[in-house]
């Protein structure tokens, strides 16, 4: 069984990909993956987007890279196509190499290879606030840039409903909760 896993920016999509893990589910993080393409793909990310990305040690400067990319649609997209590519491989890679029930945990579900193959999909969601500040305490960002990233989800949920899988929706608003609910979904797998 593939299980796919989002959530909305700082709603704790990662913290229940460690509570699956932790009871046993083999977990992807695509998010992982497309630093991993990001990587291979710098140079070509340093001319489409300045060579300023560009450390001192030639490491691409994420954070500034995402100042600049978040909030404009068209350079989203242009990154995106640098990057999906090579992520959609390896995530098609590893979920075929995969036997009994396994999770695909990506930001940007909806775009990945396996999407139309997915049987559950949970998605963690919070309330507005507590994402506001764990965003702004685990990113560091100003307030402005958080409110980008936070818009350029807004129409975040519906993109899967319209899929052929059983969706469970997790509110993240408490560890315990959370857990809670976790193992709940997972009785029912």
């Amino acid at each position: 069984m593939l299980i796919g896993l989002t959530g909305k920016y700082c709603a704790g999509k990662n913290h229940v990909a460690a509570l699956l893990e932790a009871r046993g589910l083999p977990v992807l993080d695509v998010d992982k993956l497309g630093y991993q393409a990001l990587e291979a793909e710098k140079e070509t990310v340093f001319s489409q987007f300045g060579g300023d990305l560009r450390r001192p040690d030639g490491s691409l400067d994420r954070r500034l890279l995402g100042q600049r990319v978040f909030g404009n649609p068209e350079k989203l997209a242009a990154l995106e196509a640098i990057v999906h590519p090579a992520a959609n491989r390896l995530t098609d890679e590893w979920a075929a190499a995969q036997s009994g029930h396994c999770v695909i945990n990506a930001a940007l579900l909806h775009r990945s290879a396996v999407f139309n193959r997915l049987d559950r999909i949970i998605i963690v969601t919070a309330p507005f606030l507590t994402r506001l500040l764990r965003a702004r305490r685990r990113d560091r960002l100003s307030w402005r840039e958080i409110l980008r990233r936070f818009a350029s989800q807004k129409n975040f949920t519906s993109q899967y409903l319209a899929v052929n899988a059983e969706i469970y929706k997790v509110e993240n608003s408490g560890l315990s909760k959370l857990e809670r609910r976790v193992n709940k979904i997972l009785e029912g797998i």
